[in-house]
């Protein structure tokens, strides 16, 4: 495998570094390699992420990741798996990993303000169906179409910074159910009190 910091900095990326003062912060850290139990942990809640690829040539494209909670799956400690899902039919994706396999998938999580980022390389699986009902929540209403699977080389997580909290249904729920339950108890106490002020 190769050194997680060559995977994640170019030369040309370190001669920046080096030029503008912050290769020192990089130079003999340790580098994740290996899916860790705190990054399957994350995974677990994930449900949205950016996978980016690139054509033989290098013509970029990120693509939107959605599904359940947690449909970025761990299988082992290297490699991470997902169902990819009918969508646009234009296969920008498909193509550009026939071609140049490729990877990096990104990852903001806006209410707890992570960002994680994962180098790596990935394949594109059809027909095999004990992978993909490993990877699909039948619970889950949308057609899966195959798999994706991507080797992990490096990861890294960064700063919250410029992060902007944002919160989905889900994770809004528990605290409007609580303030439902205030507001019914606050209701009941003002009619009580009402019946009580008119004896």
């Amino acid at each position: 495998m190769a050194n997680p910091e060559d995977v994640m900095f170019s030369p040309a990326v370190k001669a920046e570094q080096m030029r503008l003062g912050s290769r020192t912060l990089f130079e003999d850290r340790e580098w994740k390699t290996e899916i860790t139990d705190d990054l399957r942990q994350f995974l677990g809640v994930i449900d949205t992420f950016l996978l980016a690829t690139a054509s033989a040539d290098g013509q970029p494209y990120i693509q939107h990741r959605g599904g359940p909670p947690g449909f970025l799956k761990t299988i082992g400690t290297h490699t991470l798996a997902f169902a990819d899902f009918a969508g646009n039919r234009q296969y920008i994706t498909l193509g550009h990993l026939k071609e140049n396999d490729r990877a990096h998938i990104f990852i903001l999580h806006f209410a707890t303000r992570q960002r994680v980022k994962l180098w790596g390389r990935a394949r594109v699986v059809e027909g095999d169906l004990e992978l993909m009902e490993r990877l699909v929540d039948p619970r889950y209403k949308a057609r899966p179409e195959r798999a994706i699977v991507f080797t992990l080389e490096a990861w890294d997580v960064n700063c919250q910074q410029h992060i902007i909290p944002r919160y989905s249904e889900a994770e809004i729920a528990p605290a409007v159910d609580r303030l439902g339950q205030r507001i019914r108890e606050l209701e009941e106490e003002v009619a009580r009190l009402k019946g009580t002020s008119g004896r």
